[in-house]
């Protein structure tokens, strides 16, 4: 079976396949020709990962599913939430949201933070959502260099390592995505 995944990021769709390969080809948007700037206007990780299956399913025509991810910093009050891709502004790259989390954190203690992971899917119409949550600190530097967004400065709880300084297979098998995925894996087992 075939699943199309509402996003063009490579580094998701190779974090994604790692997990799913054995239940379900996934595919990104290139495979449908769909080049759109998908909307993600709603104020809650739920709502955006919503919003983004229902537009490939309505445009497209195909089972989808779509994510939405948020490092929420409970010293920042939830910050940056639903914003982390955009934390630094529109059209900032990884490096600038790093740069100004860093700094809205320093002299702050309390550096507890959670990435929370809600997975839309849309099966035949119908849509049903899985959420990953992995909690961990904020680090005062970044560590690593695999990984991709804030993965140089999490430090997810119980390791030693921050998710940029860990294989992918490791990070997959305890990071918000991998363990919405992991939902969406004995989702797709017990209804396909």
């Amino acid at each position: 079976m075939k699943l199309i995944f509402a996003t063009h990021n490579k580094h998701k769709v190779e974090e994604i396949n790692q997990v799913l390969q054995s239940v379900v080809q996934v595919m990104s948007l290139d495979a449908i020709g769909c080049f759109d700037e998908i909307p993600e206007t709603q104020a809650t990780i739920e709502g955006n990962a919503s919003q983004k299956s229902h537009f490939i399913y309505d445009k497209y025509h195909v089972d989808c599913f779509a994510d939405d991810t948020g490092l929420e910093v409970f010293a920042l009050d939830g910050a940056p939430g639903v914003y982390s891709a955009r934390y630094a502004g529109e059209g900032c790259t990884f490096d600038d949201n790093i740069k100004k989390l860093l700094a809205a954190m320093q002299g702050i203690e309390n550096r507890e933070a959670r990435f929370r992971t809600v997975i839309s899917l849309i099966l035949e119409g119908k849509e049903y959502q899985f959420e990953g949550v992995v909690e961990g600190t904020i680090l005062t530097e970044e560590r690593g260099v695999e990984g991709f967004g804030y993965d140089p400065v999490f430090l997810p709880k119980g390791y030693d390592k921050t998710f940029a300084e860990m294989p992918l297979s490791l990070k997959n098998t305890i990071s918000h995505r991998g363990l919405a995925a992991e939902k969406l894996i004995v989702f797709l087992k017990t209804h396909l």
